[in-house]
């Protein structure tokens, strides 16, 4: 039973020193997560291409799956797709290599917004994301209906981060 147990945590241990979080050109990270937001929560993926040593560009998609019954939501109110840019700054700020911090901004289908995120990898294929988003400047600048602040509003994404 001991030498399973050391073999198990000298496997893991060489794993996570293999582990990085981003490599820079030609990196692909690939993320599926839940959606949190005032009145909805939903189903979040996104896919980022490095295209620089701290720089990536990727698309951004979300449904909202159980939105408050008082909301009457349509499949435009409960999706949106976003392209968006990535500032990694994991090695900038020289954190664990593991570790990415990256704040960016996107342009979506409701708004012009940006994002905080943050991700860890266990292995170099597998680790875990968050992120923070929040609307810089709406499209409609009406009052809006309980509908169409589905994504014009603060919200958090929290899921599973893949490499390529």
């Amino acid at each position: 039973m001991m030498q399973k147990l050391i073999l198990l945590v000298t496997i893991l241990s060489v794993t996570l020193i293999n582990a990085q979080a981003f490599i820079g050109n030609n990196d692909n990270k690939f993320q599926v997560g839940a959606n949190f937001q005032n009145n909805a929560t939903g189903i979040n993926l996104s896919y980022d291409f490095g295209v620089g040593p701290n720089m990536s560009f990727g698309i951004s998609s979300t449904y909202a799956l159980s939105v408050n019954e008082i909301i009457d939501a349509n499949f435009g109110d409960r999706f949106d797709i976003k392209g968006r840019f990535n500032a990694n700054l994991g090695n900038v700020i020289n954190l664990d290599e593991n570790f990415d911090v990256y704040p960016g901004l996107n342009l979506s289908l409701k708004n012009f917004g940006g994002h905080l995120g943050a991700r860890y990898f266990f292995s170099d294929g597998f680790g875990l994301f968050t992120e923070l988003n929040i609307p810089l400047a709406k499209y409609n600048k009406d009052i809006l209906t309980p509908a169409e602040k589905l994504y014009n509003q603060f919200t958090v994404n929290f899921g599973a981060a893949f490499s390529l």
